[in-house]
């Protein structure tokens, strides 16, 4: 059973993985270089630019390597400094849902570019999942 599931999200780690590099295939070309905020899909319903998908694509990255996680290492529920049981998917969860406030924060009030939002999620998500 083990050696199947380790098969099958190995599978789907390479299928995510050629996503990734077709998804960069798509990036535009200007002036012989690669324009990575130009749009993918011109014309389009939704501003598809590389780092919005990108930031999507990684979002299923994790998705599959939490049930992975779920499924290869099976984990109880700890209480952090929340006072409430969580998982690792609820850590996730909870990191991303912060980090989305964060990065809409440091917009709203530093605004463009939004590195310093990143790293200040970034180091959110660490702090989540080590003390909640």
């Amino acid at each position: 059973m083990t050696r199947s599931v380790n098969t099958g999200f190995a599978i789907a780690g390479l299928i995510w993985l050629g996503f990734l590099c077709w998804l960069i295939t798509l990036v535009p070309m200007r002036d012989d270089a690669r324009d990575w905020f130009g749009g993918i899909n011109p014309g389009g319903w939704m501003a598809w630019t590389f780092p919005t998908a990108l930031f999507f694509t990684i979002i299923a990255g994790l998705l599959i390597l939490f049930t992975w996680l779920a499924i290869r290492f099976p984990e109880t529920p700890r209480k952090g400094v929340l006072g409430i049981m969580t998982t690792r998917g609820d850590r996730l969860f909870i990191s991303l849902l912060g980090s989305a406030f964060i990065c809409l924060i440091w917009l709203g009030v530093m605004g463009m570019p939004v590195w310093g939002g990143l790293a200040v999620a970034l180091i959110y998500a660490a702090a989540v999942f080590r003390w909640v």
